[in-house]
């Protein structure tokens, strides 16, 4: 080197800082294991409330969606039932198209025929006695006095048997799609649209 003699204690000094050297060396995989498993934990815990978040996003917009789209339902239904004779069943044409042509709302199983009411009124919202039983009738009824006239029709959301809040059997409800959020209930407003009879499917 310079001519200067390594003494003893250098020599040791030497090794013990190799021996580290070769010790952090071996246990560097350790060291990179562990950092991975913390790596992991924190993505993991990210990643449940990033998902948690997505997820109430999406049924917020849907619970939004819902929210709008049941006004346009019975106002749909309505518009088509002054125009057909009666008909409150599940295959009824008016409800159909007022869940543009589906089983159910699109994007909203939470509404189906059986959840669109459809109700036949006199001009002061009572239950025409006796009901007629066609368009025909209905006319000459109207033309003789209101008690067995159909005059109004009123259509509204309403709960069933099998689509209804567990505290309200009478109102449909919104339901998550997302299992995180299964316990939370919202009722569907019911959106009564209520309009003057006009041909009832009387075709002359």
């Amino acid at each position: 080197m310079d001519g200067k003699a390594i003494s003893s204690n250098d020599y040791a000094v030497y090794a013990l800082s190799m021996a580290d050297m070769f010790n952090i060396i071996k246990n560097s995989p350790k060291i990179v294991r562990q950092q991975h498993g913390a790596a992991a934990v924190e993505f993991a815990i990210i990643a449940m409330l990033l998902f948690t978040l997505l997820f109430g996003i999406i049924e917020f917009g849907r619970l939004f969606y819902l929210y709008n789209t049941a006004q346009e339902i019975t106002r749909r239904a309505a518009r088509e039932s002054v125009v057909r004779w009666k008909d409150n069943s599940d295959s009824s044409p008016a409800k159909i198209l007022a869940l543009f042509g589906s089983a159910n709302l699109p994007a909203g199983a939470e509404i189906k025929p059986a959840n669109i009411n459809i109700d036949y009124l006199t001009e002061i919202g009572g239950t025409p006695n006796p009901m007629p039983n066609n368009a025909t009738e209905n006319i000459s009824a109207c033309l003789n006095g209101p008690a067995g006239c159909i005059a109004l029709v009123r259509v509204s959301i309403i709960g069933t048997a099998n689509s209804h809040c567990t505290n309200d059997a009478s109102r449909a409800c919104y339901k998550p799609m997302v299992g995180l959020f299964s316990s939370l209930e919202v009722p569907i407003p019911a959106s009564t649209v209520t309009m003057p009879a006009e041909s009832m499917g009387y075709s002359g």
